[in-house]
């Protein structure tokens, strides 16, 4: 299997899970204060929206780049 067509498998199975699931969260730790033998932290958590159209849009050029080189070889 070579670069190219790992490549379109990996855009093609990222698509398809952003169109599963959506958004992600993921937590960031914004503030962190110590005083004394005293800790604190601030964490938040932040969504982020993975858009439609960018989930079907690797969709299609990675199932583009599978097909551009098929038709590579003979």
């Amino acid at each position: 299997m070579n670069g190219t067509r790992i490549v379109a498998i990996v855009l093609i199975l990222a698509g398809i899970a952003g169109l599963i699931y959506r958004s992600f969260t993921y937590t960031d730790k914004t503030h962190e204060t110590k005083v004394g033998p005293i800790e604190v932290a601030v964490k938040e958590k932040e969504t982020v929206q993975i858009p439609v159209w960018a989930s079907a849009g690797a969709i299609v050029v990675g199932a583009g780049i599978l097909l551009a080189g098929a038709r590579k070889k003979p």
